[in-house]
């Protein structure tokens, strides 16, 4: 087995919070730091990019196992799927697989890579690297992240000859083609037994961009892979993106009459008018990205579902939505986004009742309740929470909020911190929009359901048997009513539940770029990127 170098509890950490630590440990290898975020540019040229992500370079680059804004965007240009999609529909079509299957309604799927596909350092992609980074995605052992969208319907994967590989299903799976674009095949001869490698920000792919340089908190470097023959070729010889957190510095990088980024993702609604008002384009994408209440069910009261409920009837979405949000947001009605194809409506979908929330409480027997809330210090968070704590003051629950750095949060989580109630912000819709996968993402495997909010009873088991009755239907007309059900049974319990969904805001000089689209899920996607000459 080829470890990680890292803990069991600190990898679980990685993978559903996005956040690694790992800045101290990026190689050194790469290229030296080349100057802070603020003055790197690749100009305005039609061979070359500037971009800005509003997420940290300096978390885990690990294929398998992150769930890092940046890095994630970045591996899309980097690392291929046997099976790639379109970023916003998920369609999918062939990437490192030379054709898509005919039939993918049985057991047994065979793939053939692409002819002539090579690594960035010149060696062929082989069916020994398939099966080896599928044989790492399968291991329990190893349960990297991918393991969990993966488990339950594929048994193994195995080679056929020097670029085939057969892939066994435990039974049909009906979104197998969706599923198979989580998985970024890895080289062997790279990356067996030095995994912390990957972990710290080597990055050694088969797609159209190669990373030629990381300054850990500043920039990561690309160039275009010359050996590359898929279907998506590099457009541009450099990529630049810059990593900006704080939102003021990422807003200026596109903003003025000669913006030194030509895209900038994780815009503020605020700044929108004026960069509308600069000749910007700025379009906002309803997706995945939801602020969420985990309520820790082994602390009493909050073990009790009416309890839970009730705290979320107290929250006023609009107002969240208006004064938070700045009005780019969607109540979390559902599990689900109902902006999203997946979605059904729930049979409770938690509008805002302060009169129902103090008799749920009554029939729970709670009286007096005090309840430390938990966030996380996003701006996104911090302009919410305010709202929970009105609302639930309101119903006399007296409240205290705690913020801190998202990775001292989930640090305390991971060394089993007595929480009551952690709001903050997570988006599935990054590994695909099928919604099996997006309930799944929380609520399965180490998701932060049975994890953190140690909801693992009968209820929860049957919760996951739903899902593997609906993946068991051919039919979609069969799946959906299964589906509702598992949708009903998780606002019926609300251990981890949405209370809205928000917008995600991308800004880019139509100038100087065409062919993007803002995503309802962090990052940008250029594979498809133009200049304008």
């Amino acid at each position: 087995m080829s470890g990680t170098g890292q803990s069991f509890s600190r990898r679980d950490m990685l993978r559903f919070t996005g956040l690694a630590g790992v800045a101290a440990a990026f190689s050194s290898t790469l290229a030296a730091c080349g100057g802070p975020a603020s003055t790197n540019a690749t100009g305005n040229k039609a061979d070359s990019i500037t971009a800005v992500i509003g997420y940290g370079n300096n978390q885990t680059w690990d294929p398998l196992q992150t769930a890092s804004a940046f890095s994630m965007a970045a591996m899309l240009h980097c690392y291929e799927s046997l099976v790639e999609g379109d970023p916003i529909t998920r369609e999918p079509y062939a990437g490192l697989a030379k054709a898509l299957p005919a039939d993918v309604t049985g057991t047994s799927l065979t793939f053939e890579i692409r002819d002539g596909a090579k690594w960035h350092d010149g060696q062929p992609v082989t069916a020994d690297d398939v099966v080896f980074t599928y044989t790492r995605a399968l291991d329990p052992k190893e349960n990297v992240l991918v393991r969990t969208f993966l488990a339950g319907w594929l048994n193994q994967v195995r080679k056929t000859g020097d670029n085939k590989v057969e892939f066994v299903l435990d039974k049909p799976f009906p979104y197998v083609l969706q599923r198979l674009q989580t998985v970024k095949i890895a080289p062997k001869h790279v990356f067996d037994g030095k995994w912390q490698d990957a972990v710290s920000g080597k990055v050694v792919g088969s797609g159209p961009y190669k990373v030629v340089e990381q300054a850990p908190l500043s920039h990561t470097r690309f160039e275009r892979f010359d050996g590359y023959n898929g279907p998506r070729p590099a457009v541009y010889k450099t990529m630049l993106w810059n990593s900006i957190v704080e939102a003021s510095p990422r807003v200026a990088k596109i903003s003025g009459a000669t913006p030194a980024a030509q895209i900038v993702e994780n815009i503020p609604a605020a700044n929108a008018d004026q960069l509308q008002k600069d000749g910007r384009t700025v379009e906002f994408a309803d997706g995945g990205n939801n602020l969420w209440l985990m309520f820790n069910t082994q602390h009493a009261p909050f073990d009790n579902k009416l309890v839970r409920q009730a705290l979320h009837h107290a929250i006023d979405k609009k107002k969240m939505i208006e004064v938070g949000l700045k009005g780019k947001g969607t109540p979390g009605t559902s599990f689900i986004n109902p902006k999203m194809a997946a979605s059904q409506p729930a049979a409770n979908d938690f509008g805002y009742n302060p009169d129902k929330a103090k008799e749920l409480l009554r029939q729970a027997g709670v009286s007096n309740l005090q309840v430390t809330l938990s966030t996380t210090n996003t701006t996104l968070v911090a302009d919410c929470v305010n709202v929970i704590k009105e609302g639930w003051d309101a119903i006399g629950v007296t409240t205290t909020l705690d913020s801190q750095d998202t990775k001292a949060l989930f640090s305390k989580l991971d060394s089993g911190f007595d929480f009551h109630v952690v709001a903050t912000t997570q988006n599935a819709e990054q590994f695909g929009n099928d919604p099996d996968l997006l309930i799944r993402y929380y609520y399965a495997g180490s998701g932060v359901a049975p994890k953190y909010a140690k909801w693992t009873g009968p209820e929860a088991q049957q919760l996951l048997g739903l899902l593997d009755q609906a993946t068991a239907q051919a039919d979609e007309a069969q799946r959906k009513p299964l589906i509702k059900q598992a949708l009903d049974m998780i606002a019926d319990q609300a251990v981890v539940y949405p209370m809205v969904f928000t917008h995600n805001g991308t800004a880019w000089d139509p100038k100087a770029l065409s062919g993007v689209r803002a995503q309802g899920y962090p990052g940008i996607n250029l594979n498809q990127a133009k200049p304008v000459l």
